[in-house]
């Protein structure tokens, strides 16, 4: 039997099964992006609100690139299951918060017909960090290439049609996101020459929120747990997600009109609305995403398949834990996060990396590996050496690790693998990293200028060259292990 609306009477209820009561509420959202980040949790929470009969909205997806198909969205009537689970819950979620899925390509008008909807509010996105940056763009195209062009085209064809403005919510991991779409979608409009009233119009009668998220999603599950859920539940899904049971949206809003349109904040304590999101920002940001990115490159080549394998084992699970405590944390503490607030923090997270039931594969992590140390790295590098001048050794490891795995692009999901593929080919390991780290296109600064650091990476690359990544990583444990 497959998971449609027409098999949902026929599905047997269980305790920790959820089914939807209403598939039929009206279109409130405009969601740009199909990944699992959204499915798994801003379309988790729209559903959970439906549910409870207080949002009582769905979502448009918009698919903005060419790769895989929508064809199993058309079969399954936009249904998937979400499965949640860690040490003291398990959970079976049938979503149906999504009302249609439209490819920008093939369906761009009926994407902007969409505009005329007075009942759509909302726009989220989560088009990745390189998704929100400033190029060239026809807004007039059919559709615009890049997504700032489709919603500035968006948006332009609600102010043609009398629509009010909407809040505009990305998902991307970057620092401010909504602040810097903002500014992106207003000089689009400049540099397309649209109308003044329209500028002014899309300045003032939009909300653009800065927002987090925060919640582990791997995605499919390995074949053999999908079979078993199957067989579990009684139906068949090609859209099965997994995720963790934590979840976090902290969206950054002042006007009380912004919370009375995202109405499902009601239903989850997990959807925070606050004037500042700086807090969870640079918790999550360096401490979860941080390790993550310092961690990935040397957990690959060091042979580990997922976060939960690498954190059974001693010498990595020492590596994340030290860099995170012994690095991380002091260089994040100051008068607005407390070192024992950043402590408790980095315990939960290390309880989330250790979950048994989340599949979270290193590889994926690894995808768009130089914009992360840019976004994720870079800045709590810069704030370590603002407090000291010693030498962070296991962020220079992690920086390490990241040119090695970046030596063979076959692997590598990044815009700028063939370039650092190129320097690999070309230059002696210690001229690459003084190359690299001197990169100002690459980091936005010279790296070069932190006294030591270079010098640092240049030893632990060595290192990593002469005794491999899984002997490096034994000698560092045992010496972690004597401090």
């Amino acid at each position: 039997m497959q998971l449609n609306k027409g098999s949902l009477s026929s599905i047997n209820k269980k305790e920790n099964l959820q089914l939807p009561v209403k598939t039929d509420q009206p279109e409130k959202v405009l969601q740009f992006g199909t990944g699992v980040l959204l499915r798994g949790l801003p379309d988790y929470f729209i559903d959970k609100a439906n549910k409870q009969g207080v949002f009582n909205g769905r979502v448009v997806v918009v698919k903005s690139t060419d790769k895989g198909d929508t064809d199993a969205y058309a079969r399954q009537d936009n249904l998937y299951t979400l499965c949640m689970q860690d040490h003291k819950t398990k959970e079976y979620i049938v979503n149906a918060a999504i009302s249609r899925v439209l490819s920008a390509a093939t369906e761009w008008e009926t994407i902007l017909k969409c505009a005329e909807n007075p009942e759509m509010e909302i726009i989220i996105s989560n088009t990745t960090e390189v998704g929100i940056t400033l190029s060239e763009d026809d807004v007039h195209a059919a559709p615009p290439k890049s997504f700032p062009g489709k919603l500035l085209a968006f948006l332009l064809h609600r102010y043609k049609h009398g629509g009010k403005g909407m809040v505009i919510v990305p998902t991307e991991l970057i620092v401010n996101n909504g602040n810097k779409l903002k500014d992106i979608v207003l000089e689009l409009a400049a540099r397309n020459k649209l109308d003044k009233d329209f500028i002014h119009w899309l300045g003032k009668a939009n909300y653009f929120c800065n927002s987090l998220v925060d919640r582990i999603v791997p995605g499919a599950l390995p074949s053999a747990a999908h079979a078993a859920v199957e067989k579990e539940l009684g139906y068949k899904d090609e859209l099965m997600i997994m995720s963790e049971v934590y979840a976090l949206w902290a969206i950054e809003a002042d006007d009380p009109k912004v919370k009375e349109i995202l109405s499902f904040e009601k239903t989850d304590n997990g959807v925070v609305i606050v004037p500042d999101i700086n807090v969870f920002r640079e918790l999550k940001l360096r401490l979860l995403n941080g390790t993550h990115t310092l961690s990935c490159g040397m957990a690959y080549l060091a042979g580990f398949d997922t976060v939960k394998e690498a954190m059974s084992d001693p010498a990595m699970e020492g590596f994340i834990s030290t860099l995170m405590r012994s690095e991380l944390v002091p260089a994040i503490t100051d008068i607005y996060i407390r070192e024992d607030a950043a402590l408790r923090f980095t315990s939960s997270v290390l309880d989330r990396f250790r979950n048994p039931y989340i599949e979270h594969r290193w590889i994926s992590i690894t995808m768009q590996y130089t914009s992360k140390m840019k976004a994720r790295v870079v800045p709590i590098l810069q704030k370590h050496y603002q407090r000291s001048q010693d030498v962070p050794a296991l962020m220079a490891l992690g920086f390490a690790t990241y040119l090695l795995f970046m030596r063979n692009s076959e692997q590598v999901t990044d815009d700028h693998a063939a370039v650092l593929k190129e320097k690999w080919q070309r230059l002696e390991p210690a001229v690459l990293v003084k190359d690299v780290l001197s990169d100002v296109s690459l980091w936005g600064t010279d790296l070069t200028a932190l006294k030591g650091f270079a010098h640092m990476v240049t030893v632990m690359l060595g290192a990593l060259l002469n005794e491999g990544v899984k002997g490096l990583l034994q000698r560092v444990s045992g010496e972690l292990s004597e401090m």
